[in-house]
């Protein structure tokens, strides 16, 4: 390979798309004390005892033995004597949900998305608002920032049926007029045809898109069940073979155990190209904001010893966030169209 065409792959692949998927328990990381009035939020598993629906599904006297929220949703879909109880829950978690806030401080939430940039995207399957809280108030500081894909729908986003359009749920389709309808929460097991929704569609589309030409991901708190098989074959076909992507990273912040989550993932995991981290701070995403393809490339490609010299710490107040993020934008945008950015050596 030529100088030249050495520079241009290290530029090219630097600039491939970090994909970061999110699950309940990102937003639980996000929030362990509660949102800013102490709301709790949780995973599946135990979700309706943990956050007080119980009541509401008392009378349906159900089947099922799991206390996994879509176990429970499936059997109400699939029985006609259930649909109030289904319409019910349905309106208790949007009530309940819709009221989060998120903390004032510094939220994970909101170094995540400064941690990564416009050729970026985050996918989450939450419902909650905090992400989009999160965009709108750090937005403030650099409008480089990753696009957003919401899988599951959510509480503060709404969409035209008749538009191409979404947005936050108060707005109103820029081509009609009209306000925003609320999406689609909740989805039985067995039916979860995203393809019937066209804003949840766009929204896996554009995750597919980037999955293609992802050189790294990061799932955080997401547990790739086997209930969501649809969701989990969209973002295979989009990945492709492990045997072809021998040059990628997967990478996972869980509290999960190791074996647990490889071999949730076994069929996107190529080899041992992959990275357990039981924390945010620990992840590429707290140790090289706004550098993680670039910190890959210079560490398994050109060999380097890297150093994690600009991170996020927890604690840190809003402006050692802010002078971090202005160090790195600044940086950022005094590189040439044909120039890279590299992390620095140990």
């Amino acid at each position: 390979m030529t100088p030249e065409k050495a520079h241009e792959f290290q530029r090219f692949m630097k600039n491939r798309p970090h994909v970061l998927i999110l699950g309940a328990g990102a937003t639980v990381a996000a929030i362990p004390k509660g949102d800013k009035s102490g709301r709790k939020s949780s995973v599946m598993d135990g979700f309706i005892e943990k956050l007080g629906m119980s009541q509401i599904i008392l009378d349906a006297k159900l089947k099922t033995k799991s206390s996994n929220l879509e176990d429970i949703y499936t059997e109400l879909h699939e029985r006609d004597d259930c649909d109030e109880i289904r319409s019910l829950l349905d309106e208790r978690i949007r009530e309940y949900f819709s009221v989060l806030e998120i903390p004032d401080e510094p939220n994970i939430y909101d170094l995540l998305l400064l941690a990564l940039r416009k050729k970026d995207l985050v996918a989450t399957f939450n419902w909650d608002p905090l992400l989009l809280q999160a965009y709108q108030r750090v937005s403030k500081f650099t409008k480089d920032l990753p696009d957003l894909a919401f899988l599951h729908g959510n509480v503060l986003v709404g969409y035209c049926p008749d538009h191409k359009y979404g947005g936050i749920i108060h707005a109103k389709c820029p081509q009609c007029g009209a306000y925003f309808q609320p999406g689609r929460l909740l989805y039985p097991i067995r039916e979860k045809n995203y393809a019937a929704d066209p804003y949840i569609q766009d929204n896996w589309n554009a995750v597919r898109n980037k999955l293609r030409r992802a050189y790294l991901v990061t799932i955080f708190g997401y547990s790739a069940p086997k209930t969501d098989s649809e969701a989990i074959a969209l973002m295979k076909e989009a990945w492709g073979s492990i045997d072809k992507r021998n040059l990628e990273d997967f990478e996972f912040i869980d509290i999960r155990p190791e074996d647990e989550l490889t071999d949730s993932w076994s069929d996107f995991v190529h080899s041992h190209h992959y990275q357990v981290h039981n924390s945010f701070f620990a992840s590429s995403l707290g140790t090289h904001p706004r550098r993680t393809t670039v910190e890959l490339f210079d560490r398994t490609m050109d060999c380097k010893f890297t150093k994690a010299t600009r991170k996020f710490e927890p604690n840190m107040d809003w402006s050692m966030v802010q002078q971090l993020v202005e160090s790195l934008v600044k940086e950022e945008e005094s590189i040439g169209d044909n120039e890279y950015l590299s992390v620095e050596s140990a």
